[in-house]
């Protein structure tokens, strides 16, 4: 067994042939024809199942938290100081002209970190635009090699957005190899651009499927997370990012808790924003704002009961949030079996539906 517990977290060695699926419009079927393991913390029980097939393990009263979030083609060509091919990743719009931002190397037909960067370099851009470096934003562990995330000033001639619709591409790491359109990154439950990646657990929702689940009775929360860059290794905390939770869904979560119902989150960034908006009676409010929540084992779920999520890599932040929600020797379970039935990793992959 390849899978073992370190320091509260599963590791494992993930296959090169599983780290990521074509999308499913390059592999000629249908969104919701990923597949979908389904598991039981409690009981460990599992089930193997295509994704259209979700409502047979939701019930009537099951409340399904979204980010409605969509994803902006966050990554612009730049040259570095050191004369080198480089690429800017907006992570997330601080106001109308001020993001934060990572720089990174382009290496062959990858990317890597690179931090050697100072205050006050400016970097040039097409139709005569430039970006500042103003401050640095997040320096994990203040090292060389983690990641720096830089307050950057951009002078264009039209707003960012619309900029980057224009000139930016979507952001891709080392297991997409081809630049995909922008359509291929976008969810059911977009309806306010500004994540810098897909919150990809929602992907796989099509229109039959969530019309099929509301006839039975299941109810749709909205949220929004703006996703930041997603670069982060081992031992990086999240850092913050704007979220928002309106009161209708907070009203919505709270009725559904008090009468005992099931509070499922689609991804991650969904868990983040609806746990951010937790007062200290344990009730949900209307909040909207900048959230630094660090979701463990040890701080645990405040009002989330289950979790749609794809598969995350050993080093991820996101199996510590994971482990908050059910033990490690279930998700140790769980990974070993989707290794040895050959599911797939990363944002056009499969799905893990943990209830």
């Amino acid at each position: 067994m390849n899978n073992i517990i370190v320091e509260n977290r599963i590791d494992f060695n993930l296959p090169k042939h599983l780290k990521c699926a074509r999308p499913t419009e390059l592999r000629k079927i249908n969104r919701d024809e990923v597949r979908l393991m389904v598991s039981n913390k409690n009981t460990d029980k599992l089930h193997h199942v295509c994704f259209k097939d979700i409502g047979g393990y939701l019930n009537q009263g099951d409340v399904l938290v979204v980010n409605t979030s969509g994803t902006l083609p966050a990554a612009l060509d730049i040259l570095l100081p050191n004369k080198k091919a480089g690429r800017m990743h907006l992570s997330t719009q601080l106001n109308n002209n001020k993001w934060v931002v990572e720089i990174r190397l382009i290496n062959g037909n990858k990317t890597q970190r690179f931090n050697h960067i100072k205050v006050g370099e400016k970097f040039n851009l097409p139709d005569g635009g430039s970006v500042k470096i103003i401050r640095p934003f997040y320096q994990n562990n203040f090292s060389k090699k983690h990641l720096h995330l830089w307050e950057v000033g951009f002078n264009l001639k039209q707003p960012v957005k619309n900029y980057l619709i224009k000139y930016g591409k979507p952001i891709r790491y080392d297991q997409i190899n081809s630049d995909y359109p922008l359509s291929f990154y976008q969810t059911i439950f977009s309806n306010e651009m500004g994540s810098a990646e897909m919150p990809s657990a929602g992907r796989a929702f099509t229109a039959e499927v969530v019309t099929g689940l509301i006839v039975k009775g299941v109810q749709f929360a909205p949220v929004l997370l703006h996703t930041g860059v997603s670069s982060l290794e081992r031992d990086e905390k999240p850092y913050p990012e704007f979220f928002q939770v309106p009161a209708t869904t907070a009203s919505l979560l709270n009725l559904a808790k008090n009468e005992n119902r099931r509070i499922i989150a689609v991804g991650t960034t969904a868990v983040r924003a609806v746990e951010s908006a937790i007062n200290e009676n344990g009730k949900v409010i209307s909040q909207q704002g900048w959230t630094d929540l660090y979701i463990t084992p040890e701080r645990g779920m405040g009002i989330v009961d289950g979790l749609l999520t794809g598969f995350h890599e050993p080093e991820a932040s996101h199996l510590l949030m994971l482990g908050a929600l059910a033990d490690q020797r279930h998700l140790q379970k769980c990974y070993d079996e989707a290794i040895r039935r050959a599911y797939h990793w990363h944002e056009f992959g499969d799905l893990h539906l943990i209830l």
